[in-house]
């Protein structure tokens, strides 16, 4: 990539770890179509998954006194188990597949979204899990059906963002094995993430005190502004 170029690339890389930070996730909004752009999809999901598993390292050492492993174990379990089976899709799919994919993922995410009110509640949680960690296997993101399904769990700000870290941290991970395995990353891939590293500190720590300065209301409005961007790029996506 050009310099210029990669400039570009690294802030809109910061810009997503601070997002995720902030809202305890949301990062994929922007860095999944950046790096499906730049490198490809096979490619751009692997490495997008690798950076968000690094980040969310960062983010649970940063929420670390607020991390509701009881709570939110069960949904962790069924992210991991979707996003091994969308993971091992990915690698044995065509690239116009994957594309497809993200594009029906975001369609799905959209209707979700959009019927969304106390039908999704709490006997739809696990559901949306598994379904959130297989669409982020395959498409590199979740879309909002991850950040519903753990919104469900009725926690406050602080411990939300560090289930989102648990559950983002241990599906990234889970997909990040997979794809190491079958080598989809290339030598612009690791060097880029080399270069990613500090911004994941500045992301995090800025998007921490963002967190932490934010009333409950002005997280509510954050989230739903983070699921609100998920559904522009779709549209922005369909045409």
């Amino acid at each position: 990539m050009e310099v210029l170029t990669t400039v570009g690339v690294l802030l809109l890389v910061f810009a997503s770890f601070t997002v995720s930070a902030s809202a305890g996730l949301g990062g994929s909004l922007l860095l999944v179509p950046t790096l499906a752009f730049f490198l490809g999809p096979k490619e751009g999901v692997a490495l997008a998954a690798l950076l968000l598993a690094s980040n969310n390292v960062m983010k649970i050492a940063a929420y670390r006194r607020t991390l509701p492993f009881r709570a939110a174990a069960g949904i962790i379990v069924l992210i991991v188990a979707g996003a091994v089976l969308g993971a091992t899709l990915l690698v044995r799919a065509p690239a116009i597949w994957v594309t497809v994919g993200i594009v029906a993922m975001f369609i799905a995410s959209l209707l979700a979204e959009r019927f969304e009110v106390e039908e999704l509640r709490t006997g739809f949680a696990p559901f949306l899990a598994f379904v959130s960690g297989s669409s982020s296997g395959f498409s590199g993101t979740s879309g909002p059906l991850k950040g519903v399904a753990i919104r469900n769990l009725d926690l406050d700000r602080r411990h939300f963002v560090g289930a989102a870290s648990l559950a983002s941290f241990a599906g990234d991970a889970a997909k990040t094995a997979i794809f190491a395995d079958a080598q989809l990353l290339g030598r612009s891939s690791i060097l880029l993430a080399l270069a990613a590293v500090p911004l994941m500190a500045m992301g995090t720590w800025s998007g921490s005190i963002l967190n932490e300065r934010a009333g409950e209301r002005t997280f509510a409005v954050l989230f739903w502004t983070v699921m609100t961007g998920y559904s522009v790029r779709l549209g922005l996506l369909l045409f």
